[in-house]
């Protein structure tokens, strides 16, 4: 049966040195940056644009549960960063979207406020592994919670609350530590590294939306 990567206590896979698997950690999360970077720099946003958003969205959510299931459930490291690049090619499109509607000097400080937040969030997770496991299920909920009341903000009241993007932003930093304790709970495997930075990705990505939502409104 297969099970999670998170929950992987055992494996028959060849273990690595923690410093060989931080470093694939690192330079998965830097492949999907830059490939996020390129799409920013060389899709044009009417390209974008032209897609229905119906389509857009079921395509969206196609290739992002599909890539999650690929790299969650394989156990090979290939397949896994496959499944990784089927998360980061529709993240990236969004980023360009939102993305464009900010001033360069905006997302570079979004960039550096997010690299930062990122890393003190992984040393607490190193410090602390106990606190976030015991936070994960709150933060399950609290995100559940304030997505929802996002929802109907928009869709029925036509307005956003800043003080929404606080909370989003507080939730993904909780769940980086969450997610970097996690990853250095399991067996240090090349398949593991990939799993653990593909989940890492989402938590970093979606704080960095919300933080240039917060600087943009300065």
């Amino acid at each position: 049966m297969e099970v999670g990567v998170f929950d992987r206590t055992k494996t028959t896979d060849k273990l690595i040195s923690g410093s060989t698997y931080n470093l694939i950690i690192g330079l998965t999360l830097i492949w999907g940056f830059a490939v996020n970077w390129w799409m920013v720099l060389n899709i044009p946003i009417e390209s974008i644009s032209t897609i229905g958003p119906i389509f857009f969205f079921i395509g969206y959510f196609a290739s992002c549960f599909f890539g999650i299931y690929l790299f969650s459930k394989s156990d090979n490291p290939v397949v896994s960063f496959i499944g990784y690049n089927f998360v980061v090619v529709p993240f990236g499109l969004i980023i360009n979207l939102i993305v464009s509607q900010y001033n360069p000097d905006i997302v570079l400080e979004a960039i550096r406020v997010t690299g930062m937040v990122t890393f003190i969030m992984m040393l607490l997770g190193s410090m602390y592994p106990a606190f976030f496991n015991k936070i994960a299920g709150g933060l399950t909920i609290a995100l559940i919670c304030v997505i929802v009341v996002e929802l109907i903000e928009i869709f029925i009241f036509n307005t956003h609350h800043g003080i929404l993007d606080w909370i989003i932003a507080v939730i993904f930093c909780g769940y980086i530590g969450y997610d970097w304790a996690r990853a250095n709970a399991i067996p240090k495997t090349y398949d593991n590294a990939v799993d653990s930075a593909a989940a890492l990705y989402m938590d970093i990505i979606n704080l960095f939306l919300r933080i240039l939502r917060i600087l943009g409104r300065k």
